[in-house]
């Protein structure tokens, strides 16, 4: 065997078992968040600087909930795990919900929806209910982001999520700045004692 081959066969080598420690040690990264996520029933994995994180984890304390919260950016692993948490399914990585073990992506997605939209309504196109919600935002100068579920793929895990963080219904759900109000009974309490107005007024149209 020649000098080159044989430099080519060791690098090849070296290639390959390099190839399995960076590949144990991102499975090790993967059992470690599984393994966090499974320590509580809910489990929030965040980064502190993350306005969208915050407003998740005001919603569970509002809730009377008490997440394990995990903040990735204040980890010695940080990095690591959010490329784990990339690799389980969370797009953005952060923030990751986990309920029962299992990473919650669709009350991330409303969450999102939630606070990147000033006022939203999570509907279906047959309620009447929702409906009238609307209705009553567009009369106060409101146009709302309006999210039929049942015109969504991921709809039926949607109204899932939506009953887990205390939506009666489980629409209409409506947020405001990213809080969950509640559905017709709240919205309406809150628009008869005087109290929805100040709530929308960011949002109202400039006449």
């Amino acid at each position: 065997m020649t000098i080159g081959c044989c430099i080519a066969s060791n690098f090849f080598v070296l290639d390959v078992a390099f190839a399995q420690y960076f590949w144990k040690a991102k499975l090790a990264e993967m059992e470690k968040v599984t393994d966090l996520a499974s320590k509580k029933a809910a489990v929030i994995f965040t980064k502190s600087s993350c306005c969208m994180c915050h407003s998740i984890k005001a919603l569970f304390y509002e809730l009377g909930a008490s997440p394990a919260i995990h903040e990735l950016d204040k980890d010695s692993s940080g990095r690591e795990m959010e490329w784990a948490l990339q690799r389980l399914g969370c797009s953005p990585s952060v923030p990751a919900v986990f309920i029962g073990g299992r990473c919650n992506l669709d009350m991330d997605k409303i969450m999102r929806m939630a606070s990147e939209n000033g006022v939203v309504i999570f509907s279906k196109s047959t309620c009447c209910l929702s409906y009238a919600v609307n209705i009553l935002f567009q009369g106060l100068g409101v146009t709302p982001l309006v999210h039929e579920i049942d015109q969504d793929p991921d709809g039926r895990e949607m109204e899932n999520a939506l009953l887990r963080m205390g939506c009666n219904g489980p629409v209409p759900a409506v947020f405001i700045s990213g809080k969950l109000m509640g559905s017709t009974h709240e919205v309406m309490s809150l628009h008869l004692s005087g109290s929805l107005t100040p709530l929308l007024k960011p949002y109202q149209h400039v006449a």
